[in-house]
């Protein structure tokens, strides 16, 4: 199995505020945890990679090597990452702080992942690029109701009103999901500073080309910074082959 994680600022921000990061637990179990935050200046620096590190290292001083602790494992530790940014977020300095999150695990020939907000997880696999993730957004929710077109989606004002978050008041409810592994498939865990700035279908491409892993995060990047960089830009790439479960 390979894997490639890499950020970029992109265009048009002076900060970074996504975050990402690959842990492995003391039974060999790799997890992966991205982050989009969100603030003030400072603030969403600080959800961001306070999620990742602190559910890295809950997930390193672990043994969990079933599809159903890992389950367990997200159920306990989102929740209380969810209440630690949010007392945090009551300082005036950090008013509003919050993170978008994806988390990954690879149990043999299973991944299991957990979602909260509008970053995302795609599956390339054969001839097509298949969303796993659905945004917690206000846009996706008018989109599911019919309230909007996919066309009108795209170009919505409010686009970027998540409602989901790691930091929020309330008890976050974190979409979890699973999928049997084949070989040769490739995971895509992106920021939206991606998603919204190219194609399922440019994503397909470049996944499917003859770059090496590393050049294809690096080509992700490069393709979403050309389109317009409104956003911080964050990919972690993971190839999956047979022989790794085996």
């Amino acid at each position: 199995m390979e894997i490639s994680l890499l950020t970029d600022v992109g265009q048009k921000r002076t900060n970074n505020q996504d975050y990402a990061n690959q842990f492995v637990n003391r039974a060999g179990m790799i997890m992966i945890l991205l982050a989009d935050g969100m603030g003030g200046h400072r603030a969403g620096n600080i959800a961001s990679e306070m999620a990742v590190t602190d559910l890295g290292a809950a997930w390193v001083d672990t043994q969990i090597d079933s599809i159903n602790g890992v389950r367990e494992w997200f159920a306990e530790h989102l929740e209380t990452e969810n209440q630690k940014v949010h007392q945090f977020g009551q300082d005036e300095e950090y008013k509003g702080m919050g993170t978008t999150l994806e988390a990954l695990a690879i149990i043999g020939t299973q991944a299991i992942y957990a979602h909260v907000g509008d970053s995302r997880i795609g599956l390339v696999r054969g001839d097509s690029y298949r969303q796993l993730t659905s945004d917690h957004s206000l846009v996706n929710e008018l989109l599911k109701a019919g309230q909007i077109t996919p066309e009108e989606a795209e170009r919505h004002p409010q686009r970027n009103i998540i409602t989901q978050s790691i930091g929020q008041r309330s008890e976050v409810q974190p979409d979890v999901g699973m999928i049997s592994l084949e070989d040769d498939d490739y995971i895509i865990l992106n920021s939206d500073g991606l998603s919204n700035m190219i194609s399922e279908s440019e994503i397909y491409d470049i996944m499917t080309s003859d770059l090496s892993l590393s050049e294809k995060a690096e080509t992700l990047i490069r393709f979403a910074n050309n389109a317009g960089g409104l956003d911080n830009i964050t990919v972690a790439l993971i190839h999956y082959h047979k022989e790794d479960a085996e």
